[in-house]
């Protein structure tokens, strides 16, 4: 009797455990390997483990690393969970599942605007060793290493607005012509920027080369330098940068030894994929300081001043602490866009604060779409002006072999750019608002003060100027900056062109 009593129990407790979820492994248990996904985010594999009925589990991609699976359980025989989200305050989290369909893990899922839907196969831990994301850690923050570099804002061209990734070796150096032969270069522009889309493979040593259509570096640094200009390149923090590329993430000290070898003054460094591991004020900061550092100990070794830009949208308050970790110039916003809703929103709005910019250090609203066609030239005009009033960099963004006379013209007026490049190096800001008219004031260091009557709405409208909007007792001269006419004294006023802008310099007794 005894004995059968415990063959019951023995039966029963099998049985139990047979039926009970709280024991049982899932179905989704283990290594998925996924070998052909889109490169964006680049998904590599899914590792599921459960004990007790608790699930856990991540996703390895090559643009974040592992994606942790937050809340994952078993509904209705799939496996769902959730994923942090990233740039949508209205989807901080994105829902994910998997289906075990033939014996393969179906992964269905999105980050920002990386649609999943891969198919894995079953794989083994020595897979998953192969395929696990190498973490790298940040240094701390050391003393401050602001950059005695770019006493006015940077001028010059940069790739990204007109060609993308879409860019090579003999579209650089046809730009750097071009620049030249228009006489930009002595109007003051003198970077040619590469952006993103430059970067191949690295090498055994971890040495990153440039892709084909970049065959010499060393060759194209050469041949820019030697038209009297300048030459930047790009990356990012992150493991990948905005289009897909390789970044410097765990490669920091290597890419800026190697730009510096290369030949560039210039490094745009844009948060992209970076923004997953570093996602808070210390973290950024940190992975700025890491690149700043890198790049001053790779100039004092080889002799060349490289500018570093700093691209992470204006996050943080970065004109506060941009200088302390080697920044020249900062994004102050998003991408900027060649229509006018974007520009005005961003030259107007989103252009920084004045406290910040200064002499070594400017607040960089984005490049100028100037040229690109998406825009009258009143509103052009405007662009430019802000930019001007603003002491913003001036990076232009159109092919500079197909400029017509009216841009190339707004482009290199000389006035206008003195505004900009003033070496007192004050932001402008506005002085006077009403509905949709500004009135924004620059002081200069000549002792005069530009001022710029700008008009919001979508017809022209009158505006006039008094001696107080320029901080004056009175106004004895004035130079409208577009046309160059001067006058002894204000106008009784200004018709102000729909999305325009009149811009003048005044003088007088405070």
């Amino acid at each position: 009797m005894k004995h059968a009593l415990i063959k019951a129990a023995a039966i029963a407790g099998a049985l139990l455990a047979s039926t009970s979820p709280v024991l049982a492994k899932t179905a989704y248990d283990g290594v998925w390997l996924f070998d052909d996904t889109p490169p964006t985010p680049g998904v590599t594999m899914m590792e599921v483990t459960s004990k007790g009925g608790k699930i856990a589990g991540s996703v390895t991609t090559k643009w974040y690393g592992p994606v942790e699976m937050m809340n994952p359980h078993i509904e209705g025989g799939v496996l769902k969970f959730e994923a942090r989200n990233l740039n949508d305050r209205d989807h901080l989290t994105r829902q994910w599942s998997v289906a075990i369909e033939d014996g393969r893990a179906h992964l269905k899922g999105q980050i920002w605007e990386s649609e999943v839907d891969s198919t894995g196969r079953a794989g083994t831990a020595t897979d998953a060793k192969a395929r696990a994301f190498k973490f790298t850690a940040l240094p701390p923050l050391g003393a401050p290493i602001p950059s005695k570099l770019a006493a006015t804002p940077p001028m010059g061209w940069s790739s990204w607005n007109k060609f993308a990734d879409h860019i090579d070796d003999k579209t650089v150096r046809a730009m750097a012509d071009a620049l030249v032969s228009s006489g930009l270069r002595d109007a003051g522009y003198i970077y040619i920027n590469i952006d993103d889309g430059w970067q191949g493979e690295r090498d055994a040593k971890g040495v990153l080369q440039p892709n084909a259509k970049f065959p010499d570096m060393k060759a194209l640094t050469a041949y820019v330098h030697s038209k009297g200009l300048k030459i930047g390149i790009y990356s990012s923090q992150g493991p990948k940068t905005c289009a897909g590329y390789i970044g410097s993430y765990g490669h920091v000290k290597q890419d800026a030894d190697t730009y510096a070898d290369w030949g560039f003054d210039y490094l745009k460094y844009d948060l992209c994929s970076g923004e997953w591991f570093y996602a808070d004020a210390d973290t950024v900061k940190r992975s700025y300081y890491e690149m700043g550092k890198a790049l001053q100990e790779a100039g004092k070794r080889t002799g060349r001043d490289i500018v570093f830009s700093l691209c992470e949208y204006g996050r943080f308050d970065v004109g506060s602490w941009g200088r302390d970790v080697g920044g020249v110039l900062w994004r102050t916003t998003g991408d900027i866009t060649d229509d006018y809703p974007t520009m005005a929103k961003i030259g107007f709005d989103k252009n920084g604060n004045p406290a910040w910019a200064g002499p070594h250090g400017w607040n960089d609203p984005d490049m100028l779409e100037i040229g690109n066609g998406g825009m009258s030239a009143d509103e052009y005009r405007t662009h430019m002006s802000l930019w001007a009033m603003s002491a913003a960099p001036l990076m232009m963004g159109h092919d500079l072999r197909e400029m017509s006379p009216e841009t190339l013209a707004m482009l290199t007026n000389r006035r206008v750019i003195a505004v900009d490049q003033d070496a007192l190096g004050v932001q402008g800001k506005p002085v006077r608002k009403a509905g949709s008219l500004e009135v924004w004031a620059k002081p200069l260091s000549d002792g005069r003060v530009a001022l710029a009557l700008f008009n919001r709405g979508d017809s022209a409208a009158p505006l006039a100027l008094s001696p107080a909007d320029a901080g004056l007792a009175s106004v004895d001269g004035v130079e409208d900056l577009w046309s160059g006419a001067k006058a002894g004294a204000l106008p009784a006023g200004y018709q102000v062109p729909a999305r325009g802008v009149v811009m003048v310099a005044v003088h007088g007794a405070k």
